[in-house]
């Protein structure tokens, strides 16, 4: 298979509320790419994650903020899903607890915390410019001018179902109920916030994954990004990200 033209910048972005797949759909998108990715929402849960191993309140913004900015955030795109580095340690499932789950809310609304995220992915995209970037406000405000803009939807109770299965997988046992009525919550939140607040990007391409098959998912977004790339690609996709 042949790669992208691995020259100018190329960014996708994938937005979304919680529990879509962002994560798992821009990985594999990535990959079928050619590009390298970039998990925003593991970004804001390393930063929860450090804020509550180091005593600072989740909702204290300008001292997160100012943890945010102290911490060396980066991805080892050497590895299969890529690793994420805070400051030189691999913090891997630490960042999934259901108790970085509660706080990371409270980090990811706040100003403060968000300006200085926005910073720090700029910062890892100007390092590398070929990616697939997904989050709450990756084409509405990190990068509004990316090549391709798409936006990941699915209904609460699906969302919510995945959720239950996924964390079962990890020996993590939760009610369903009790995690819609966390979505749902988070998505109002994340929708009524005044600092980024969850839309959908103007232009993007919506993508409802309620009934649908990733492996069908993936196809249909390979396919917008065809559509919608022109001169910016050059051959078919295919391949593995760069390291």
């Amino acid at each position: 298979m042949s790669v992208v033209a691995a020259t100018a910048e190329f960014i996708v972005t994938i937005d979304g509320p919680a529990g879509t797949g962002k994560s798992t759909v821009a990985h594999r998108l990535a990959r079928r790419l050619g590009l390298e990715f970039l998990d925003t929402g593991a970004m804001y849960r390393a930063a929860a994650l450090r804020a509550l191993e180091t005593g600072i309140d989740p909702s204290d913004g300008d001292r997160v903020a100012a943890l945010v900015r102290d911490l060396e955030i980066r991805f080892d795109w050497r590895r299969d899903p890529p690793e994420l580095l805070v400051d030189g340690d691999a913090v891997g499932e630490r960042i999934r607890t259901q108790e970085v789950t509660r706080a990371v809310s409270a980090v990811a609304s706040n100003p403060s915390v968000r300006a200085a995220m926005v910073e720090a992915q700029r910062e890892i995209a100007s390092l590398h410019p070929r990616l697939v970037t997904e989050g709450r406000d990756q084409g509405s405000v990190v990068f509004p001018d990316a090549h391709v803009r798409i936006y990941l939807d699915a209904r609460p109770e699906v969302r919510a179902r995945r959720r239950v299965e996924q964390l079962a997988t990890k020996g993590i046992i939760i009610s369903e109920s009790e995690v819609l009525a966390q979505i749902i919550a988070r998505d109002h939140m994340d929708s009524s916030r005044r600092d980024g607040p969850l839309v959908c990007p103007k232009g993007a391409d919506v993508v409802d994954t309620s009934d649908i098959d990733i492996d069908l998912v993936i196809d249909r977004l390979e396919e917008i990004v065809r559509a919608r790339a022109g001169s910016a690609l050059r051959g078919p996709f295919g391949g593995a990200g760069a390291p």
